[in-house]
């Protein structure tokens, strides 16, 4: 009996992960093809020079995402998914942590006013940064860590979607002209706003949780839990945003423009592999706890076969990058070709550290490791980054991020095979 039990609940695990994969296929296809409609036309509309700066403020305010977001993506992420049969827990778990991302955001504006405030001659456009705040809002708003941890990834491929089409859609419909630029913030954050709204409605109405508010000691508890996940994720931020503030800061907006375009396509090539690694994170946090040495041996195939893949299609894009930038961006552009040439093995790179960094030591308690490796990557690029750029423009901060993210697969890579 307890057999039948154990092979019903193994079928129904393995439902909910192609589920998941399904619906984060779904929703992978769409962000990655969404934005190729809308960057060549902001390219065409704004021109290169504002393109650049909408892409730096956009980086700054991601340092505050990552500071809202403190980790849980991956922390609570794996807590929901161990305790979701407990509606106790699971209300504890959401009302702690809605709770900090909440006053981390008020953080968060007060660190963004302090910013202009200070930096007055680089924030002439400063109303930019406050509208394209509404994204820190949107991201705090929206659950996915909940939905994820409850494997139910369909809610948030429905809401992403959403989002994602109000902004498109409003794109193409309010920005005609160059003055029109600030609009593009606008029209972002709202979409993300309206998604995050509903999907709190979703979590009361579907879920039947409801916030509560927790005791001082089970917030201290939380913040302590997710300490060096967020310092990790802060330090991936430190050597992905940060190469285009410090190449804005030492250069110019154009230097930004043609960088950013070049990691747009690569960063869209990097998240393909969200349907697998975002659906795996769950699942392995609990295959991990019954049999490691099984999960691992997953994740290794999954390694090899997800590596082959990406090779080969990366390959092709190198070959054919002129002609990629150009009849998406247009020939406006074109410096992007050799920057996206530089940091196209990331993808693959990414896909691996994924696998090896966060399925494996994260759900293996190797949480200190994997912050080391990451703190390190991180001062590297701190130092790499202005002394390339600053010599080489935008081709020097392809090259830093380069060296960085191969640090990083390795050092997670060497961990791994140390520790099993």
């Amino acid at each position: 009996m307890l057999s039948k039990l154990k092979n019903i609940a193994n079928t129904d695990d393995k439902k909910r992960l192609l589920s998941n994969f399904f619906s984060l296929s779904v929703l992978q296809a769409l962000t990655t093809l969404l934005p190729l409609l809308t960057f060549p036309y902001l390219v065409r509309v704004l021109g290169v020079e504002y393109f650049g700066f909408l892409a730096f403020v956009t980086a700054v305010i991601s340092y505050f995402q990552v500071i809202t977001d403190y980790g849980f993506n991956l922390t609570a992420t794996r807590d929901i998914s161990i305790h979701r049969e407990d509606q106790a827990k699971v209300t504890e778990i959401f009302s702690a942590v809605m709770t900090i991302k909440g006053l981390l955001m008020l953080l968060s504006f007060i660190l963004l006013s302090i910013y202009l405030l200070t930096f007055k001659d680089l924030t002439k456009d400063w109303q930019v940064y406050f509208l394209t705040f509404g994204l820190v809002l949107g991201q705090v708003l929206f659950p996915v860590w909940f939905f994820q941890g409850m494997q139910r990834m369909k809610y948030v491929t429905y809401l992403n979607i959403l989002a994602k089409a109000i902004f498109t859609v409003a794109i193409f419909v309010f920005v005609k002209k160059q003055s029109d630029f600030m609009l593009v913030p606008v029209l972002n954050s709202l979409g993300f706003i309206v998604a995050g709204l509903w999907s709190l409605t979703i979590v009361s109405k579907e879920f039947k949780i409801r916030f509560e508010f927790q005791t001082v000691q089970t917030i201290k508890r939380y913040l302590r839990e997710g300490w060096y996940v967020f310092l990790a994720q802060l330090k991936i931020t430190l050597f992905s945003q940060s190469n285009i503030v410090i190449l804005g800061l030492l250069t110019n907006n154009i230097a930004v423009g043609y960088y950013a375009a070049a990691e747009k396509i690569m960063r869209a090539l990097a998240m393909l592999q969200i349907p697998i690694t975002g659906a795996l994170f769950p699942y392995m946090a609990k295959e991990i706890q019954t049999n490691k040495a099984k999960a691992i041996e997953k994740l290794n195939k999954i390694t090899v076969i997800g590596s082959v893949i990406y090779s080969v299609v990366l390959l092709i894009i190198f070959i054919f990058a002129k002609d990629i930038i150009t009849l998406i961006f247009t020939d406006k552009m074109i410096e992007s070709a050799t920057v996206l040439r530089i940091i196209l093995i990331l993808p693959l790179t990414i896909f691996v550290n994924n696998i090896y960094g966060t399925q494996i030591m994260l759900n293996t308690g190797m949480d200190k490791e994997f912050f080391k490796v990451l703190l390190f990557g991180a001062i590297g690029n701190l130092i790499l980054c202005p002394i390339l750029s600053y010599e080489y423009s935008y081709i020097g901060t392809a090259v830093s991020l380069l060296i960085v993210e191969v640090y990083i697969m390795v050092g997670f890579y060497v961990y791994v095979k140390k520790a099993n």
